[in-house]
């Protein structure tokens, strides 16, 4: 779930920007979820740091604070979320070349003069933000997007521990540490796209080499970080040694 912190010291801006950002969540199945709405600039770099995950920040310019402004406030969430993506909805569209100054990298401008030009940039900006995660997938910062059920979820590949065929025809169990989906693809596919990370230890099962714990060599299973386990097959016993000798001496 990719958190949503937003900004403004207008209250009814800020009912405006979060109603349709959980307008366009839902009706698109974005794995989002607004965590932050707050016209305190402090209270939103505390969330930041608590929550420690990379986020969306849709940032007023203007704030009426006296340390902060939505650039300064920018620089500060830079430091907690380097990769974070940073939007600016302002009244003040003659102030965009200022991103820029502060070396922000900021995604996009949104005025605020046009209610409907500025949805329609809320909009424009999920959707951007979707397909640029969906891209890193295999790059450095690598995350699986699936869609389960009807909700679109990016899963960060270090959280997955192994993925195992279903019980029906293409169906795929996805096991994580923070929970199980299934969805519908090929071991096959999947072994192709995920990369050296994933090995096909048996016939049904693709596993993350670095959350492998052990090997429980008589009865032929892959014991992972959290305990589960899945069987490997007769002809993988000795890369996964070789594999987890290596994790061992790292």
């Amino acid at each position: 779930m990719i958190p949503i912190y937003l900004c403004d010291d207008e209250p009814a801006v800020r009912r405006a920007v979060r109603s349709e950002l959980e307008k366009e969540i839902l009706i698109s199945g974005y794995d989002m979820e607004v965590v932050c709405d707050t016209g305190n600039p402090e209270e939103l770099l505390g969330e930041v740091r608590e929550n420690g995950k990379r986020g969306i920040y849709f940032l007023d310019v203007d704030l009426k604070d006296g340390e902060y402004t939505g650039f300064t406030l920018g620089q500060e969430i830079r430091r907690e979320d380097t990769r974070g993506f940073l939007v600016y909805v302002t009244a003040f569209g003659e102030l965009a070349f200022e991103t820029f100054r502060y070396k922000l990298e900021a995604l996009d401008y949104i005025v605020k003069e046009n209610p409907e030009e500025m949805f329609r940039g809320i909009r424009r900006c999920l959707n951007v933000i979707t397909e640029r995660i969906q891209n890193e997938q295999g790059e450095d910062t690598p995350y699986f997007t699936v869609k389960f059920m009807d909700t679109v979820r990016h899963i960060p590949v270090d959280d997955i521990l192994y993925f195992e065929t279903g019980g029906k025809s293409h169906r795929i169990i996805l096991h994580g540490i923070k929970g199980n989906m299934d969805f519908t693809g090929s071991i096959r596919d999947l072994q192709k796209s995920l990369g050296k990370q994933f090995l096909r230890v048996h016939r049904a099962y693709l596993a993350n080499v670095s959350h492998i714990r052990e090997l429980d060599v008589r009865d032929k299973k892959v014991v992972f970080t959290n305990g589960e386990e899945c069987f490997f097959s007769r002809k993988v016993k000795n890369e996964l040694v070789r594999l987890l000798d290596l994790n061992l001496q790292i």
